[in-house]
Order: C-alpha cells, then structure tokens, then sequence
C-alpha cells in the first residue's frame, strides 16, 4: 500500500517537473530566438531592390491561413521587422492616420522574419508566442477604435505573417540573411508609394498612405 502512495506521489512529482520544464523551455526558446536574430551581423547595410513608381504584386499568407495581395485593391502599409525590433513595428502601428482605422481599403500586413533555421517544435512555440502579442495588440487597437467610436472589432483588422524560411523577404527585395527593418506603403493594384528603413514620422505616413481624389 505504502508503494502505491509513494508511487503516486513521485508520479506526481514528475508531472509537476515536466510542466515547470515546458515553461522554462519555452520562455527559453522566446529569449534565444530573439538574441540569435539580434546577433545576426550583415557585412554592409542592405537596402530594399524596390524603387517607389513601380509595381508589385506579392502575394502573403497570413497566422490565419488568411491570403493577401499588395495588388488586391487596398492600400497596404507592410512593415518587414525582426523579433527584436517588434517595438518599431508596434510604433508604424500607433502613426497609422485616424482616416485609416476602421476602413477595409486600408490596412497594415506585419511581416516578421526570422533568420537562421528552426525546427518545427520551435516554429509552433514561436507562433504560439506571436499569436498571445497579436491578441494584446487587438487590445490597443480596441480602445483607439473605441475612442474614435468605431464599431468594429480591432482584431479583425490585425495582419501578421510569420516568414521563417526568407520567402516573404526575399519577395519585398530583401537578401538572404538581412535583417533590415522596412515600412512599405502600396497603392491599390501594387504600386509602390512609399518606402523607408526606419519608422516614418506621422506627416509622413499620412502623406503617402492617402489616396488620391
């Protein structure tokens, strides 16, 4: 009988160890992901191949299976950053002009890229992570709308992509490797209005995101 007892306490023992592990893994995980892309040093600064006149279409997928097109007849803010540097994206978020929000013909597309390989374990614990800060963003966004009184749930109007093999960077004129971060604002059949490698001011993002009369 003192068997069976002690038996179930080191059963439970050993559940409580595998779950304290699971957390400390993936809490891991989220800090190497990011010090690795972060250590990521290119030789020279790497600029987009894009120039502002052109078109593009590009083609994305997004965390929820969801399909656009910087040529699908919106106009489309992309931002292309790298973990480390989800604070600028966050930042290109907050200067969105109060015309766009809450409108379908506008919209922002986070692409974030991850450099270096990653097995399939450490794809789902990262878009796992991503998925908890897309929730908290639609939080923010949620009480801008509600300020502005929109009627219209913030996080149907969150987009974010996850490019862990370069696909998408590659697409938006980025090299192998480069880590740059970029702000690209595209017309509504793909031409490209704007592009910058920092976060744009406000005037700015207001100026090249507005349609034309």
């Amino acid at each position: 009988m003192k068997k069976n007892v002690s038996g179930e306490a080191e059963s439970c023992h050993g559940s409580a160890f595998s779950a304290i592990c699971l957390l400390v893994s993936v809490r891991a995980l989220q800090i190497f992901l990011s010090l690795a892309t972060a250590l990521v040093l290119p030789a020279a600064p790497v600029r987009s191949t894009f120039s502002t006149g052109n078109t593009y279409s590009i083609s994305f997928v997004g965390l929820d299976g969801n399909k656009f097109s910087t040529a699908d007849g919106h106009v489309t803010i992309v931002v292309l950053t790298t973990p480390p540097d989800r604070e600028q994206a966050r930042t290109v978020g907050d200067r969105v002009p109060d015309f766009c929000l809450g409108k379908p013909a506008y919209r922002m597309i986070t692409v974030i890229h991850f450099t270096g390989r990653h097995m399939a374990i450490g794809r789902r614990m990262a878009t796992a992570f991503i998925r908890h800060r897309v929730r908290e963003e639609a939080r923010r966004l949620q009480a801008r709308y509600d300020a502005k009184k929109i009627s219209r749930d913030a996080k149907s109007d969150i987009f974010v992509v996850t490019d862990f093999d370069g696909t998408v960077a590659s697409q938006l004129g980025q090299s192998a490797g480069a880590t740059d971060f970029c702000v690209f604002v595209f017309g509504q059949t793909g031409e490209l209005l704007a592009q910058w490698h920092s976060v744009p001011s406000v005037d700015e993002l207001a100026a090249a995101i507005k349609k034309p009369d």
